[in-house]
């Protein structure tokens, strides 16, 4: 095996993982009900740019469809976190926006109980109103 083949070989080796990697985050990310709010954009918009950038680069530059075709999946997958993230922070964003903003407080302040409740509390050691 000549050292062209070899470097080859590795590329396809670890392009395939590489390819297969990115689906446990796209997986994580659709079932995520937080928003994805581990999720960069910035990260996975650079990565993406990346990803096209070489393609480009492979295709005018070199001549090599394989590089090409490799970095457009690649950046495939970047643009499939990016749209799933875009699509969970969306239907997340009316959920925050309801939660009640203290009207006697800084705006940032939020009350996440109502007065006479004790979420995430034991009745033993909730505060008593007035106490």
């Amino acid at each position: 095996m000549t050292l062209s083949e070899a470097s080859l070989l590795a590329f396809t080796v670890f392009s395939g993982i590489r390819l297969v990697s990115y689906l446990p985050q796209i997986c994580k990310v659709a079932r995520d009900r937080n928003g994805a709010s581990a999720i960069s954009y910035s990260t996975w918009t650079l990565w993406t740019g990346c990803h096209l950038s070489t393609g480009l680069y492979a295709v005018i530059n070199l001549s090599d469809l394989l590089l090409a075709a490799a970095s457009v999946l690649y950046a495939l997958c970047c643009l499939a976190v990016i749209a799933l993230t875009a699509a969970k922070r969306r239907r997340v964003s009316p959920l925050r926006a309801s939660v009640e903003v203290d009207a006697g407080a800084a705006p940032s302040a939020i009350r996440p109980q109502k007065l006479g409740q004790n979420i995430g509390r034991e009745p033993a050691y909730a505060a008593r109103p007035g106490a």
